[in-house]
C-alpha cells in the first residue's frame, strides 16, 4: 500500500484518525491554556513546563501497572473511556480557585488514564491496515497529529488573547467529549488482541520479554531519551516567549509535519531504515543555537527545522514492529508510547529545573546537548552490536519468542 488514496479507501481509517485529531486538539488547547494559568499564577518556568508535559510522568505507573490491557481490552471502550475521563478531569481544571497541587493531582491522573491510549491505539492500527500500509498509515497518523498540533496551538494562542485560560480548558473538554462520540460512533467493536485479564503480572512478565532482546531495548532507547529531552527543550516556549509560545509550538508541528511526509511517503524503504541518527541529531541541534538567545523569528526557524527530525520515531517504530512478535504489538507500541511519554516528563521537569535556576535559553541549549549526547552513544553500540552478531558461530540477538498470554 504506497498511495493515500488506497489508504483512504480503508474501513475505518478515517473514523479512526478523527476521533484521534479531536483527541490531539483538545490536548493541545487545553495544554497550552493550563500551563499558560499556572505560568499567571505562579511566575515559575518550572510549573508551568511540568503543567503542561508533567502529567506524562504518570504513564511511567501506567507502563508498569496497566499495559497489558493494550491488547487484553475492548479498543473502541478503551478509547471512549479515556475521552470521557479527560473531559471530566478539563473541567475540574477549568474550575476558579483550584489551588496548584490539586491542579498537578488532576493532570497526573489524566496521565495515568492516557498510559493505555498509545498501546491501544497503535494496536488498533495495525489491526485496521496490513502490513505493508501500517508506515504510511504511521506517517498520516503522525502528519496528522503535526497538523493538528500547529492548528491547536494557533487556535489556542488566539484564544487565549480573547478569552480567558479557564474559557479555554472548557473548550478542550467539549473537543475530549466529541472525541468519545466519533470513537463510539465510527469504530467497529473490535474483541481484544488477547486472550486472558489484565494484570499487573501479565503486564511486569509482557515487559520483561519485550526488554528482553537487546535489539528492541537500543531501539526503545532511541525512540524514548533524545526525544524526551527535546521535548523539555520545547516545554520552555512559554518562558522564553512567554507572547509567542504558540507560534513556536506551531512551527514545531509544521516542521513534524514535514518530516513525517517526507519519510513516510517519498523516502524509500532501504533508505529510511539508514535515517534514524541523522533524524535524531537533526532535532537536537538547531536547539544548540539557543545558547544565543535569539528573537523570535530565529527561534521559529530553528524549531521549524530541528523538528523535522521527529520523523525518526516513525523509522524506529517500523523497526520495533520487525522485532515483536503480531500478538504482543499493541503492547509493544504502548510500552513505546508511554516510555517516550514519561521521557518527555522528566526532560520537562529537567528542562524547567535547569531554567529555574538558570535561564530558559540555557536550559534549552543543555539538553539538546545531552540529545546529541545520548544519539551519538546509541548509534556506537548499535554498531558494536552489529558487528557482534555479524561474527562467525555467533547466534542471532533476536530468536522467536512464546506470546505473553494469562493462562
Amino acid at each position: 500500500m504506497r498511495s493515500y488514496r488506497s489508504l483512504f479507501r480503508t474501513p475505518e481509517f478515517t473514523p479512526f484518525l478523527l476521533s484521534f485529531a479531536t483527541f490531539a486538539a483538545a490536548q493541545t488547547v487545553g495544554g497550552l491554556a493550563l500551563a499558560t494559568l499556572v505560568h499567571r499564577a505562579t511566575g515559575s518556568p518550572f510549573l508551568s513546563a511540568v503543567s503542561m508535559f508533567g502529567p506524562q510522568l504518570a504513564q511511567l505507573l501506567g507502563g508498569a501497572f496497566l499495559l497489558s490491557g493494550a491488547d487484553r481490552l475492548a479498543p473502541r471502550a478503551v478509547l471512549s473511556g479515556i475521552a470521557l475521563a479527560f473531559a471530566a478531569g478539563t473541567v475540574v481544571l477549568a474550575l476558579p480557585g483550584l489551588p496548584v497541587w490539586a491542579v498537578f493531582t488532576v493532570v497526573l491522573l489524566q496521565g495515568l488514564v492516557a498510559s493505555l491510549g498509545g498501546g491501544v491505539r497503535g494496536g488498533l492500527l495495525n489491526e485496521i491496515l496490513s502490513k505493508d500500509g501500517y508506515v504510511l498509515g504511521r506517517s498520516v497518523f503522525n502528519m496528522l497529529w503535526g497538523l493538528t498540533q500547529m492548528a491547536g496551538f494557533a487556535t489556542g494562542g488566539v484564544l487565549l488573547m480573547l478569552l480567558s485560560p479557564r474559557t479555554c480548558l472548557l473548550l478542550a473538554a467539549a473537543l475530549y467529549l466529541t472525541s468519545a462520540l466519533v470513537t463510539r460512533l465510527g469504530l467497529t467493536a473490535r474483541p481484544p488482541r488477547s486472550s486472558g485479564r489484565p494484570s499487573v503480572s501479565a503486564t511486569w512478565r509482557t515487559n520483561a520479554l519485550l526488554w528482553s532482546s537487546r535489539p528492541r531495548r537500543l531501539t526503545y532507547l532511541g525512540l524514548w531519551v533524545p526525544n524526551g529531552l527535546i521535548v523539555g527543550s520545547d516545554s520552555l516556549y512559554v518562558s522564553y516567549a512567554p507572547e509567542a509560545a504558540g507560534t513556536l509550538y506551531a512551527c514545531g508541528a509544521l516542521g513534524m509535519f514535514a518530516g513525517d511526509l517526507a519519510v513516510g511517503r517519498l523516502v524509500p524503504p532501504a533508505l529510511r531504515r539508514r535515517l534514524a541518527t541523522p533524524l535524531r541529531l537533526l532535532l537536537a541541534v538547531p536547539y544548540l543555537f539557543f545558547v544565543l538567545r535569539p528573537g523570535v523569528a530565529l527561534s521559529a526557524v530553528a524549531v521549524t527545522v530541528a523538528s523535522v527530525g521527529f520523523a525518526a520515531s516513525l523509522v524506529l517504530q517500523e523497526r520495533l514492529m520487525s522485532l515483536t512478535p503480531d500478538d504482543l504489538a499493541g503492547q509493544a507500541l504502548g510500552l513505546h508510547t508511554t516510555g517516550m511519554a514519561a521521557l518527555q516528563g522528566v526532560g520537562a521537569v529537567l528542562a524547567g529545573t535547569l531554567a529555574q535556576l538558570a535561564s530558559p535559553a540555557t536550559a534549552m541549549t543543555l539538553m539538546a546537548a545531552g540529545s546529541v549526547t545520548v544519539t551519538l552513544t546509541l548509534a556506537a553500540l548499535g554498531r558494536q552490536a552489529e558487528r557482534r552478531s555479524a561474527l562467525p558461530g555467533t547466534r542471532p540477538d533476536v530468536l522467536p519468542e512464546p506470546t505473553a498470554t494469562d493462562q
